[in-house]
């Protein structure tokens, strides 16, 4: 089996313009896919998930570019310290496109095969990756939904 990417695809009942806020201002991110969220000026930044009653668990973020209302992507998952690049963190790519009186999301996520890992870790990470997705992004589709409507 392929793990190189995850790719999907979403239609949202709200324009490009509130979708691309939703994906990438750590306000909106902490209602559909964090618990919390940071970015600073910089484009460097953190996302934490709750793990049950345990701490958060702190993920690294970059912004890679930002080409609003179209383009949003990041790496994540680098380790303290170190910049986040090709080998050492994940790719996420959204790309929005109007589609009628909505958006068309178009999420990537690459670096699974970068990371240097043995076959089952690849496996793994990229079936948990999977599942994440699978949980998160049709979660993206009512809150941005609920934005639009606000505007």
């Amino acid at each position: 089996m392929e793990f190189g990417s995850i790719e999907r695809e979403i239609r949202i009942e709200a324009s490009p313009e509130v979708v691309f806020d939703v994906v990438s201002s750590p306000a909106h991110l902490k209602e559909w896919w964090s618990d919390e969220a940071e970015f600073g000026s910089d484009g460097e930044g953190r996302i934490g998930f709750r793990q049950g009653d345990a701490d958060i668990d702190w993920q690294r973020v970059t912004v890679v570019d930002a080409m609003p209302p179209r383009h949003f992507s990041f790496r994540w998952t680098h380790a303290e310290g170190e910049a986040a690049a090709r080998g050492n963190s994940y790719l996420v790519v959204f790309e929005l496109e109007p589609a009628g009186t909505g958006t068309l999301l178009k999420m990537t996520e690459t670096g699974f095969r970068e990371r240097g890992w043995a076959e089952a870790k690849v496996a793994a990470e990229h079936a948990d990756h999977v599942s994440g997705w699978d949980y998160f992004l049709p979660r993206l589709v009512p809150y941005a939904e609920k934005v639009g409507a606000g505007r």
